[in-house]
Formats: C-alpha cells, sequence, structure tokens
C-alpha cells in the first residue's frame, strides 16, 4: 500500500517492521515477493537552426565632387571708331546727349553654367542565404542500471541497461 506525497512522489509504507526511508525505492507487496520500479532516462540530441543577425550591410551615398574645365567661346562687343567723310544724304540726325557725347549701347554675351542633376545609373541590392554543413559535437548522458547482488538471491532479466 502507499500514499501520495505533496510533491507527487510515491513512498512504500513500512513493511515487516522496516520503516521505507530516502533513498529506498518505492514498491508494492505481492505476498511474500516485492517489486521495485526505476525510471531510467538519456539524453538526446535535436539539432536545428534558428537566424540570428550575425552582421548589417549598409548602403550609402556619398557626393564626389570633381573640377570640370570645359571653354566656351563668347562674344565681347567694342567700341571702334572711325572717322569718314559726311555722305550726301546723311540727315546728321544724331541723338546727343547733354553734354554733347553720344550714346551708343554696347553689348556683350553672358556665359550661362547650368547644372542639371540626371539619373547615372541604378544600384539593386539584394541579400541571399547560403546554406552550409556544420559538424555538431555534444555529450549525452544516459542512466544506466547496474544491479549488485548480496548473498544468495537469484535475479531474472537483463542487469545492465
Amino acid at each position: 500500500m502507499s500514499r501520495s506525497e505533496p510533491d507527487g512522489a510515491t513512498e512504500a509504507m513500512p513493511t515487516a517492521g522496516r520503516p521505507a526511508g530516502p533513498g529506498t525505492p518505492a514498491g508494492r507487496e505481492d505476498g511474500d515477493a516485492r517489486t521495485h520500479d526505476l525510471t531510467l532516462s538519456q539524453e538526446r540530441l535535436q539539432t536545428g537552426t534558428e537566424t540570428v543577425e550575425t552582421g548589417r550591410v549598409r548602403a550609402r551615398k556619398t557626393v564626389q565632387t570633381e573640377r570640370v574645365e570645359q571653354t566656351v567661346p563668347r562674344g565681347v562687343e567694342h567700341a571702334d571708331i572711325d572717322r569718314v567723310s559726311v555722305l550726301e544724304g546723311d540727315s546728321g540726325e544724331i541723338e546727343t546727349l547733354p553734354d554733347g557725347s553720344l550714346s551708343i549701347p554696347v553689348f556683350e554675351e553672358q556665359i550661362v553654367v547650368e547644372k542639371r542633376l540626371v539619373v547615372r545609373e541604378r544600384v539593386i541590392l539584394r541579400k541571399h542565404t547560403v546554406y552550409e554543413d556544420h559538424l555538431v559535437q555534444a555529450d549525452l548522458r544516459r542512466e544506466r542500471l547496474d544491479v549488485d547482488v548480496e548473498g544468495d538471491v537469484t535475479v531474472t532479466g537483463d542487469r545492465t541497461g
């Protein structure tokens, strides 16, 4: 007969005047024969994979400035004075400024520089997974049962396990 302990362990009731104490295996009594149960366990290796971050890839743009020189032709007007004899039919209607000088507009071409942003190339960044086989080694423990016999006792069945 056995009683239930709070932690779920089972301990044998005292038999034949001997109390069952710590380290005494649980058992049951069938007449004069007594049976004890032991549980053996062993470790097993279970392998798998998990994804962990081992680094990062960063793509960034930098601006590189390059000095460029280019020759551009431009025109500048200069005033040339030519003295010529008066021609017949010249009306002489020339606009004269109050100080007595003539005003003639002078022009020059100005260089116009325009910079435009154009797409030079497109960069595509992809990542891919490469699978490699790795050898995993581990020490596994296994409980074994060794039965020692003292005196005149007959044991049947496998004595190791």
